[in-house]
């Protein structure tokens, strides 16, 4: 899992059973990324095409360090301005056009496992 100070104050309004969740995740599967300013700038492209409004600018971070660090998956259930197609294809485009893969964001009901019948 990789996260960011994005990821902590996200958490802090989380439910518990997230909070515990990402608190037992062992620490060799986890990986602290620093928001550079190859991030800040693909962030502010975001917002300046206007994927999203300035409000959601710390989204935008949270998208460009998934994006500059090759995340596989982003997962959020941000569906306004996060897990959203629009928003999606919007981040994408610009991801694109500046050199990066499209990023995978879904949400975390794609994760779960179901039995078989």
């Amino acid at each position: 899992m990789l996260y960011s100070t994005v990821t902590q104050d996200e958490l802090e309004n989380a439910p518990e059973k997230v909070k515990t969740l990402v608190k037992n995740l062992k620490t060799e599967f986890t990986e602290f990324l620093e928001t550079t300013s190859e991030a800040v700038d693909l962030a502010t492209e975001y917002i300046t095409e206007k994927v999203v409004g300035l409000a959601g600018f710390a989204d935008c971070i949270h998208i460009a360090l998934a994006t500059v660090n090759r995340a596989d998956f982003l997962v959020s259930w941000n569906f306004k301005h996060i897990v959203n197609i629009q928003r999606i294809r919007g981040y994408n485009s610009i991801n694109i056009k500046n050199g990066y893969k499209p990023l995978e964001i879904r949400s975390p009901r794609e994760f779960k496992k179901y039995e078989d019948d």
